[in-house]
């Protein structure tokens, strides 16, 4: 029986949505296919909020600020840019607006009364680490003369990945949320809480200026974690592309780890068991949530969210 097999309602979990769920690499990502793939990835969180649940939805977006740069930077000799920062926040208010209508109206449709808001965060960062090294893809893949054109053309900085090259950004590590006390607040009055989109908007703490935004794009799965801790949430659902985390991924003997003890899953996650650029980043974040106090971390498939949480589908972390 899985530790997770008494699921109890009336708790609070943080549900993050991978933005590539949205915008499939395959497919031109006009704004239409988004809403429709929007639509489709609810479900999860309509029978979480049906079983009572308190949630806090937490939501990449990977494929659409790369495509927000790309624009941007099209659009230069006509208007003045805009920084990366800038706009993390404004695919968080996009991607939340559609998530957040879809969401009303899906519990509409079930007949569930909750209320969804959506939520711009800011997320504290070390400047210095925000200055660091860029690691984070975004975008869409290119082969390596579309890469170079681009950094000759653009400036970007671009690496080799599973899925071809992509751009790369920074990527600092989230050390606390400015707006988790409003975020308690309402989660614990029952609405449905839409944050941290992309992560969350990046910012550090000027001594004189207070906060001042920079321009990078937070791991979304490690600022839920910090999210979680924030504010007090006893389960982590990290919903993917794959069942769940691996031994031996995209082996013949590979195997789906249904359950790891939070020691168990640091013990492979060093032995290079995850992959660093994919579910590598996921335990480090649900080993993180652990930590801090949490009680469960599940890793499952979009359309296996509810089934992850009550212990029949995916991987669940726990001390």
């Amino acid at each position: 029986m899985s530790a997770r097999a008494d699921t109890m309602t009336e708790q609070t979990i943080i549900v993050a949505l991978g933005g590539n769920a949205l915008q499939p690499e395959s497919e031109r990502g006009d704004i239409h296919q988004q809403v429709a793939h929007t639509r489709e990835s609810l479900g999860a969180i309509v029978a979480l909020a049906r079983d009572g649940w308190r949630i806090a939805v937490v939501h990449g977006n990977g494929p659409q600020i790369g495509d927000e740069l790309l624009r941007n930077e099209l659009a230069r000799a006509e208007m003045p840019p805009l920084p990366l920062g800038v706009l993390v926040a404004g695919t968080a208010g996009w991607i939340g607006y559609m998530i957040q209508q879809s969401l009303q109206n899906a519990l509409e449709r079930a007949g569930i009364d909750r209320q969804v808001v959506t939520l711009i965060a800011q997320v504290l960062v070390d400047p210095e680490d925000a200055r660091s090294e860029p690691t984070k893809p975004v975008g869409r893949s290119m082969d390596a003369a579309q890469a170079e054109v681009l950094k000759q053309e653009l400036g970007w900085t671009s690496r080799m990945t599973p899925g071809g090259w992509h751009r790369v950004v920074p990527s600092p590590i989230p050390t606390g949320i400015v707006e988790a006390g409003i975020i308690r607040q309402l989660v614990d009055q029952g609405v449905i809480v839409i944050c941290l989109g992309g992560g969350g908007t990046p910012v550090y703490r000027d001594p004189v200026l207070r906060l001042e935004g920079v321009d990078a794009v937070i791991d979304k799965d490690r600022a839920a974690a910090v999210l979680g801790a924030a504010i007090g949430a006893e389960t982590l659902l990290i919903l993917t592309n794959v069942d769940g985390a691996y031994r031996g991924y995209g082996t013949p003997a590979q195997e789906l780890l249904g359950e790891l003890t939070a020691a168990q899953a640091e013990a492979m996650l060093e032995a290079g068991e995850f992959g660093a650029g994919s579910m590598g980043p996921k335990i480090e974040a649900a080993l993180a949530f652990l930590r801090a106090g949490g009680r469960f971390a599940h890793v499952a498939r979009l359309d296996h969210g509810l089934e992850a949480v009550r212990g029949e589908a995916g991987t669940v972390l726990h001390a």
